[in-house]
């Protein structure tokens, strides 16, 4: 791989990290149009991932294995329609950077269940990466304030499912099948929120042009552009290094609600996101380090699915 092939790909993949980030300012902004969760949500995943399917055929893209088919629809009813609904409905009740930062305790999770399960001696950077995750997570839930208990408890049940999404679907999911795979994952939870809306007989369509902005920028920016630059972008620089370029998500979450939705962060907040972050990071230079000493294959595509 060429210096520029690389340095496109890590350009690549922060902007797919950039528009994750602004997704919950997006979201924010349609709730104040008057648009709720399963309609934001049903419209987002619908468009997104048809647009996902149209790029995966024009890329020939390979199509997971059939014995796979029915677990990938059922990642996408339960677990991705778990957490999207649990990660969105606690954006209205507290901030959205304490629901990103909560979110991204996740790889703590994940590392933590894996310990438990496989019975794996962590290594120094997991301990590290552990502590300064859990750190950050009671710094921003003991001290923040900005959110009731309530968004508290969806962000972390968003996170705990997410974890267990990872864990099941990185099983599943190869790097060469991850785009089909994302597609027909996020179609299985439009078909669930499709349910949902028909079940309630509810469709609250934003009622503002800022709040259908916001409603098509999440499902075209911030989820088609976003998965298409990833995977894009990880083809040039692999999986590890991606993913580490994609802590920049919850920076931008929380610098990007600073500037449009005038939120204000106590200390507490920023240091424990500092420490969120820093987990992120060091977890990240694990994988590139084991990576490239060839003492672990490269981590699922799967696993940068939102």
């Amino acid at each position: 791989m060429n210096d520029s092939g690389t340095w496109v790909g890590y350009a690549l993949t922060a902007l797919s990290a950039c528009c994750f980030g602004f997704m919950p300012v997006f979201a924010r902004i349609a709730y104040a149009s008057g648009c709720d969760t399963s309609t934001l949500l049903l419209i987002r995943f619908s468009l997104g991932g048809l647009f996902l399917a149209a790029i995966s055929a024009a890329k020939h893209a390979a199509l997971p294995p059939r014995p796979t088919w029915p677990v990938l629809f059922l990642l996408g009813f339960f677990g991705y329609t778990g957490t999207s609904f649990c990660y969105f409905t606690a954006l209205k009740y507290a901030s959205a950077s304490l629901v990103s930062l909560l979110l991204y305790t996740y790889p703590a999770l994940v590392t933590l269940f894996s310990l438990v399960f496989t019975g794996e001696r962590p290594t120094l950077s997991t301990l590290a990466s552990l502590v300064c995750a859990l750190s950050g997570c009671v710094l921003v839930i003991g001290l923040d304030g900005q959110g009731e208990p309530k968004g508290v408890a969806l962000a972390l049940t968003a996170a705990l499912v997410y974890s267990l999404y990872i864990i099941i679907s990185s099983r599943i999911v190869g790097k060469k099948t991850a785009m089909a795979s994302s597609a027909s994952i996020i179609l299985s939870s439009s078909v669930a929120y499709g349910l949902m809306s028909a079940i309630t007989g509810t469709l609250q369509l934003p009622k503002t042009l800022s709040g259908v902005a916001a409603v098509i920028a999440i499902a075209l920016l911030s989820t088609v552009i976003a998965f298409w630059s990833f995977f894009a972008g990880m083809g040039r620089i692999g999986a590890t290094k991606a993913s580490l370029v994609s802590t920049l998500e919850p920076l931008v979450t929380v610098l990007s609600a600073l500037l449009f939705l005038g939120e204000r962060l106590a200390f507490s907040t920023l240091a424990g996101g500092f420490l969120i972050i820093a987990a992120l990071v060091v977890s990240g230079l694990e994988g590139v380090l084991k990576a490239k000493y060839g003492r672990l294959s490269e981590p699922r595509a799967s696993e940068n699915t939102r």
